[in-house]
């Protein structure tokens, strides 16, 4: 069953009111800054980037699942210190990572308002890498805000069913994954934007033929974006 938690009044600022494009900034492999309708939310601060060290004025921090490229038990309890005010939104498993954190539980249909935003929770399980290693608890984030674009999130899985997707977070390497469920997934969800995310284990050569994939066998309603460096973007 859904959960709901309100965090943060909406009175006087309808959805159709709420300022603030979608602004959103790729802040290295999994990780991203989604500002929108006056709200800042950080998607999985892991262990493959530290762009996110230092970030404030963060209203949530969501974690999608357990691993330490998603989630860094070492730099995580700092971000919080710097964001008192922000709500901490783990996955069920993945909060055995932070014991010492007030976090709440984050999962499938998980319903959280923050004023004129809104998060939902997509998806249970991580993507199989292989028979040998167990599968963890995966689930994404949809952030929606009235009229303004809406964000899709998966972590680290391709069978998420967010509904409809203006922006796209799209992994494009991982040893969950390969180019033919990339492409597959991008087409699913026909976002009007994808940006590549999920890439620190590819080199520079790599990482532009997997994003040529990504822009060459996409929908051609879908246009791939590059955020790659930081710089936010404004949707």
């Amino acid at each position: 069953m859904a959960s709901q938690a309100d965090h943060g009044s909406s009175t006087g600022a309808s959805p159709d009111s709420s300022t603030g494009p979608l602004t959103i900034s790729h802040l290295g492999h999994a990780c991203v800054l989604v500002e929108v309708a006056d709200r800042r939310i950080l998607v999985d601060p892991g262990g493959f980037s530290d762009d996110w060290h230092g970030l404030t004025d963060l209203d949530a921090i969501v974690v999608t699942h357990q691993h330490p490229d998603h989630l860094d038990p070492e730099h995580v309890p700092d971000l919080v210190r710097a964001n008192p005010d922000a709500v901490l939104l783990v996955e069920e498993q993945a909060r055995a990572m932070v014991p010492d954190l007030d976090t709440e539980a984050w999962s499938d249909g998980t319903v959280v308002q923050l004023g004129a935003v809104t998060l939902r929770g997509v998806g249970s399980k991580h993507a199989i890498i292989n028979e040998f290693v167990p599968r963890v608890g995966n689930t994404g984030v949809l952030i929606t805000a009235g009229e303004q674009p809406t964000f899709f999130h998966p972590g680290d899985a391709y069978d998420g069913d967010p509904g409809d997707v203006d922006v796209l977070a799209l992994p494009i390497n991982a040893p969950w994954c390969a180019s033919k469920e990339t492409i597959a997934f991008v087409r699913r969800i026909a976002p009007r934007f994808a940006f590549p995310v999920h890439d620190a284990l590819l080199s520079a050569r790599g990482r532009t033929l997997y994003c040529d994939h990504a822009r060459n066998f996409s929908l051609d309603s879908t246009e791939l974006v590059d955020l790659a460096g930081g710089e936010p973007r404004r949707f």
